[in-house]
């Protein structure tokens, strides 16, 4: 499968940038660099730790987690926001599979909170949300996909995701808002690896809400062993 979703595209001149460095020291494996509406993958070991750093500020990136050895155990939101009892992902979170076991924990975080329940945007809810206008809108949908068939991933294998630096409030009568971020150039999350996991993240095309400034900026990727 190949995506239409266009990669690299430009964002506005004189945007800041901060490639930032990894949030917790160790030895580098892995460092990469994730264009404007790209996805990227890796397979990240048991006990080495992924930084995702907000190049750009209030870029939204998408990512689900895998069991490397068996993706049918996947993320699950209700399993993590249940052992929990909090809607919001912080230092400390452990994210879950649907079996109830740790895939990864945060170990690091710049911002206050991070998303889990906003989902994904899709050419489906683009349209829904904003109109038949922006059906050609694809978005991290698409990117899932096209990034998830490299490792024999289809349609059946998407599930609800996380957003890391998206802000998406939770109101007192339970209401959900994408609004203006919190982070800023250079931010970053880390997440450690509770077994090997497999990571997809779509660097969210995004450009009809808030949630990526208006503005689709890089992502950096560093896997340490510490």
């Amino acid at each position: 499968m190949t995506s239409s979703v266009p990669v690299g595209a430009t964002f506005a001149p004189g945007s800041p940038l901060d490639w930032s460095e990894p949030l917790v020291p160790g030895e580098v494996v892995l460092d990469e660099r994730v264009a404007p509406n790209a996805s990227w993958s890796a397979v990240v070991e048991a006990g080495h730790v992924l930084t995702i750093v907000d190049v750009g500020g209030n870029q939204s990136g998408d990512c689900l987690i895998y069991n490397a050895a068996d993706t049918e155990e996947r993320y699950s939101v209700p399993d993590t926001l249940a052992w929990q009892g909090n809607a919001y992902v912080r230092t400390g979170t452990v994210l879950r599979s649907n079996l109830g076991n740790p895939l990864m924990t945060v170990v690091g975080n710049e911002i206050d909170r991070q998303d889990t329940i906003g989902g994904a945007c899709s050419k489906e809810s683009n349209t829904l949300r904003y109109g038949h206008h922006v059906m050609f809108h694809h978005g991290c949908r698409e990117n899932f996909l096209s990034e998830g068939q490299k490792h024999g991933l289809g349609l059946r294998d998407l599930v609800s995701n996380l957003n890391w630096f998206m802000n998406v409030p939770v109101e007192a009568d339970g209401a959900l808002g994408i609004v203006d971020g919190m982070s800023a150039p250079g931010k970053r999350v880390a997440i450690r690896a509770d077994m090997d996991v497999l990571v997809l993240v779509s660097n969210c095309p995004q450009m009809n809400n808030p949630c990526n400034d208006f503005n689709p900026t890089p992502l950096r990727m560093i896997v340490v062993a510490p």
